[in-house]
């Protein structure tokens, strides 16, 4: 078995609009264990882990995916509240974006929120941070993750919360600076996409629970209970390789 690192994200714990968060995320965390047959290597959760957000669904996410027996790594998204988030899922630093070496693959985890904002925000001070991060170890594989992902989707009502034209240009400066990023693992849109930005891999992950329809016309969101997902980031010869998997059963599916 290669050395594995499982995405999940946007369980939205406590959301109104959905009746199936914390089921679907449990249905996840057992297909993960079912699939692999071990505990992943690590895990990552790109953002939107609770929803209103309270303790109690920190509390309740956490107890989920302590079921997976793999470290745990989050980046907040949107949704969350990044305080209410480090009390419940410590992180290498105690800050909500930071550096963790996991063997043969490093994860860089990219705070993109912005406060009482949906969008996404790489402001100079973090990107002077992730560059100098990224400069502290130039040669092992290295995964980004963060919540806003760094492309236009083409799905106006997201990309109106997204980050910005500009930023993911200085973004795409320091990666062309830093090669050893291979993926860059997000959320927040609720489907699957994939897209590059300068030579690395964006591959934005479909939530734990409800996704979004797709419609390229500006709009109202509209959610459809589509099969919750997972992905599994595996090392091959030094490469880093993204696997998508549906889990079709999961309670509420359409």
């Amino acid at each position: 078995m290669p050395f594995t690192v499982v995405q999940l994200t946007d369980p939205h714990i406590g959301a109104q609009w959905s009746t199936r968060a914390a089921s679907t995320l449990g249905a996840v965390v057992a297909a993960v264990g079912e699939l692999l047959g071990r505990a992943p290597d690590a895990v990552i959760v790109t953002g939107d882990v609770a929803s209103t957000p309270t303790d109690g669904e920190y509390a309740e996410a956490r107890a989920i995916l302590d079921g997976l027996g793999a470290p745990l790594y989050p980046v907040p998204g949107n949704h969350d509240d990044g305080a209410g988030l480090l009390r419940h899922f410590a992180t290498p630093s105690g800050t909500t974006s930071y550096a963790a070496g996991l063997g043969p693959v490093r994860l860089v985890a990219l705070d993109t929120t912005r406060p009482d904002d949906a969008g996404g925000r790489l402001d100079p001070a973090r990107l002077e941070w992730l560059e100098a991060t990224l400069a502290e170890d130039a040669s092992t594989p290295t995964l980004l993750a963060m919540h806003h992902p760094p492309l236009v989707t083409g799905i106006p009502t997201m990309d109106a919360i997204g980050i910005a034209d500009g930023e993911r240009r200085a973004l795409a400066d320091i990666l062309a600076r830093h090669p050893q990023v291979q993926v860059i693992a997000c959320g927040h849109v609720h489907r699957a996409i994939v897209g590059r930005l300068d030579a690395a891999t964006v591959l934005v992950l479909p939530s734990t629970d409800m996704q979004l329809a797709l419609d390229f016309t500006p709009g109202e969101l509209r959610f459809v209970p589509d099969p919750p997902c997972f992905a599994i980031h595996i090392l091959l010869d030094g490469r880093i390789v993204s696997h998508i998997q549906p889990v079709p059963d999961a309670p509420g599916n359409a």
